[in-house]
């Protein structure tokens, strides 16, 4: 059985948890795509991982994670995070395996990605880390592969610093080489759990262009880059938070107003731990955007909403959520593909009352404060798409799962 995990809004939401808290029942998990530029935060009791390239399921002993194809690798940090989990005592070798189809990330694209960006009359506020290059390579079909890493006649193409470079860490990379889909095939009878990066408005088809990454970071992406065809989807779970969070530019209509909502933004991004894993930019903030939370159900199949940072609003008396917008004086409720739509966009917002008790001890749904309840209840019927798994802290206990991921819709 094959469970998809996106993220539903523009990144961080919380993917790494929950696909950790996950992988506890799936014998595979393969990350389809992104590279470096994404941060997946996974604790566990006191120990705090931080994974950028490895999927988050590498903790559990005798899993095996797969980096996919639509991954763009760069492999100094892919072996530094691979030292820093041996440090501390996570042994993954002949556990990690990364598909023949991946693209490499070389050392030099980390200066034309920073070259790039500067000379942009709107900068896209990328990671700088190559990224976005080597997804350009490979789309004017001068990437390198690591199924091209052995191969003379490709690398002639090359320049002679990135010989030189694949020359040193060539052996390192072929140990780990597999094709993934016939690898996948051959377990097609086990649970396979798959890993975006990013999040769906972050897509570059779907999310909000020009200011996107530039892979697949939708449902789709499992199939297109994971290994397995689209009707071996079994199910598509999406995971956002209870408010709304962006990295970099680009359009977000709930965003909080610094002059007269700094102080929330404040305390939000405080307690929520909002800032990069990556990069450690603090993130921006903002309420729940639920028009585009129903734009991304419908664009990626969504069967099962997973919320996170519900915790956020314990000590809140009252908060809101964007139900619409009014863009040039016209209500729109539906999530418009214009960038310029959506930096005109004035959000609609409805009120929730708070509950003003901790959830961080709550371990059952039922146990949630009626206001909380009603809080998921209303984000359902307006996503039509049930929430099965709440979240209210930052331990694999924390986590309350109201119907089980591994059974087909």
């Amino acid at each position: 059985m094959n469970v998809v995990v996106i993220g539903a809004q523009w990144g961080d939401e919380g993917k790494g948890k929950i696909v950790d808290y996950l992988a506890c029942d799936a014998q595979i998990i393969v990350r389809f795509s992104g590279g470096a530029n994404a941060g997946h935060t996974i604790v566990h009791g006191t120990e705090q991982y931080a994974l950028h390239l490895v999927p988050s399921g590498i903790l559990y002993p005798g899993k095996t994670v797969v980096l996919g194809s639509g991954m763009v690798i760069d492999p100094s940090s892919l072996f530094d995070e691979l030292a820093m989990l041996e440090a501390r005592g996570v042994d993954w070798k002949g556990r990690v395996l990364i598909s023949d189809r991946a693209h490499l990330v070389l050392p030099r694209y980390r200066s034309v990605d920073k070259d790039l960006e500067a000379r942009r009359r709107k900068p896209i506020g990328t990671t700088g880390r190559g990224i976005g290059v080597a997804y350009a390579m490979k789309a004017s079909r001068d990437g390198v592969r690591l199924a091209d890493i052995d191969d003379p006649a490709r690398l002639e193409n090359l320049e002679p610093e990135d010989r030189s470079y694949l020359d040193g860490i060539r052996d390192r990379l072929i140990e780990m080489r597999v094709d993934l889909v016939p690898f996948l095939a051959r377990h097609r009878n086990k649970y396979v759990l798959f890993e975006g990066a990013q999040g769906a408005l972050l897509d570059i088809d779907t999310g909000t262009y020009p200011y996107v990454s530039s892979g697949m970071s939708c449902a789709a992406g499992a199939s297109a880059q994971g290994g397995i065809g689209p009707r071996d989807i079994d199910r598509v779970l999406g995971v956002f938070k209870a408010y709304t969070t962006r990295v970099g530019n680009g359009p977000f209509p709930t965003e909080f107003n610094p002059d007269e909502q700094g102080a929330l933004c404040s305390f939000i991004r405080d307690t929520g731990r909002e800032y990069g894993v990556t990069t450690g930019r603090p993130r921006r903030c903002g309420y729940l955007d639920l028009v585009a939370l129903r734009y991304a159900c419908a664009a990626n199949s969504i069967d099962g909403l997973v919320l996170t940072h519900l915790d956020v609003y314990d000590t809140l008396d009252e908060f809101q959520a964007c139900v619409a917008y009014r863009i040039r004086g016209r209500l729109v409720d539906d999530f418009p593909g214009s960038v310029r739509d959506l930096e005109e966009a004035e959000p609609v917002l409805h009120a929730f009352r708070g509950w003003k008790k901790t959830l961080g001890a709550v371990r059952t749904y039922d146990e949630l404060p009626l206001e909380a309840r009603d809080y998921v209840s209303f984000i359902e019927e307006f996503t039509q798409t049930q929430v099965t798994i709440v979240s209210v802290g930052y331990e694999r206990n924390q986590t309350m799962l109201r119907e089980g991921p591994w059974i087909r819709s």
